[in-house]
């Protein structure tokens, strides 16, 4: 079955999964399923134990190996599973010497590997040949967190923000959009907070613009979820360049002042607004996403209700919202809690106004014709990231649209023309 990778949570992960994939195959690896793991919440561990055992039944014979964040910060806890072979840290899943051990049958005086990931200081490029089932490559340009919000145990399982060298992002671009992708993601845990342990101390706007400089060829950038508060001079001007995709997936968290503060977040309600309105103001047509929490500890429904009314407010169509999930050993697990079904009652709320926000962004592209990058299953992105239904085009193209009409996920339409 050579080696089947399982990946949880983030774009990060997602990039990483595939070059796990390759470092496991490099040592020599096989008949082995790795999971690569999420600790976000509670909810994604439980996913992962889940995965483990239906991989046993599923692969009786084969190694199980699980990794990510949730072996990070959880790691005794999968190795105590009798399903699974060997754990190992985010510090050296990326390493194909760590998978040596499965590879040549050598006894481990402990199948739980994993090292104190606060200690590491540097984040070495990966340059992968692309990645399984993906028309879009994510390219990782940073890892960790410096911060220490009150939710969230991230910070334990990734360690301290580190930066990749802008040489070797604009490198690796240049070769993936030579092998035919028409989109790079930029992708990390904290990407806005690029570039200080780096010579120059540059930042991620400055590292947009050299991408966009020195890879003319590549048709579509875009970004993964950024702090708003961080957003850098340099990135606003980059927002004039078209193939900066207008798109942007804002860390929000909270649209409550006070819960804000006890997330311990460094912005305020009113500055995120400010930044959505600067953004807008440098690229009028730019769409925004955003991550907020519902039930956060002490949340009131007036605290609620300023969340709710953020997403109306600052435009937002792209809600990722889901109910505060305790992290063991982060200070918001020990304030007082909101009840479970009233967390969940609060997400769903917020993803319904999401989806109105999202539902009037559609009802604007009618007639329109858009650029759309061909993805599998039938399906496209717009630049501002909304699905489209495509047929007769191969996946990876890049396509240029008419919208005729909109359906419960996205667009409708019927291509015109392949994209200059």
């Amino acid at each position: 079955m050579g080696v089947e990778t399982l990946t949880f949570g983030c774009r990060l992960n997602a990039f990483e999964s595939a070059v796990i994939k390759a470092e496991a195959e490099k040592a020599g690896l096989d008949n082995a399923v790795i999971i690569n793991s999420c600790a976000v919440t509670a909810e994604a561990v439980r996913q992962a134990r889940q995965a483990v055992r239906k991989a046993r039944r599923e692969h009786p014979d084969a190694r199980i190996i699980v990794t990510g964040c949730a072996a990070q910060t959880e790691a005794r806890a999968f190795g105590d599973m009798d399903e699974v072979d060997l754990v190992i840290g985010n510090q050296d899943k990326l390493k194909a010497e760590s998978y040596a051990p499965m590879v040549l049958g050598l006894p481990l005086n402990d199948k739980v590997q994993v090292n104190d990931i606060a200690n590491v200081r540097e984040t070495a490029a990966h340059l992968i040949e692309g990645m399984d089932g993906h028309t879009r490559a994510f390219v990782q340009v940073q890892n960790g967190c410096d911060h220490r919000c009150t939710f969230c145990i991230i910070p334990l399982g990734r360690g301290p923000s580190r930066s990749v060298p802008m040489g070797l992002v604009v490198n690796q671009i240049r070769q993936l959009v030579a092998r035919g992708y028409a989109e790079i993601v930029l992708t990390g845990v904290d990407i806005t907070s690029y570039g200080p342990d780096l010579p120059g101390r540059p930042s991620l706007g400055q590292l947009v613009q050299a991408i966009l400089r020195h890879v003319p060829d590549l048709p579509r950038l875009r970004l993964s979820s950024i702090d708003s508060i961080e957003a850098d001079p340099a990135l606003y001007d980059a927002l004039g360049d078209p193939r900066l995709m207008p798109h942007l997936h804002l860390s929000l968290q909270s649209g409550d002042d006070l819960i804000l503060k006890r997330m311990k977040r460094r912005h305020l309600r009113d500055e995120a607004l400010a930044v959505v309105d600067k953004l807008r103001a440098r690229r009028p047509d730019i769409v925004f996403g955003a991550d907020i929490i519902a039930g956060f500890p002490t949340e009131t429904d007036a605290m609620f209700d300023n969340s709710l009314r953020f997403i109306a407010e600052a435009g937002l169509t792209y809600i990722h919202a889901f109910p505060y999930s305790p992290r063991p050993g982060t200070p918001a697990a020990r304030m007082p809690q909101v009840p479970r079904k009233q967390a969940r009652e609060r997400a769903q709320l917020l993803r319904e106004a999401g989806e109105k926000q999202f539902a009037a962004l559609c009802g604007t592209r009618l007639g329109a014709i858009e650029r759309v990058l061909v993805e599998r299953g039938g399906r496209g992105r717009t630049e501002h990231f909304i699905p489209v239904r495509v047929a007769d085009a191969e996946p990876g193209e890049l396509v240029e649209m008419q919208i005729t009409a909109m359906d419960g996920d996205g667009l409708i339409g019927h291509i015109v023309r392949a994209a200059a």
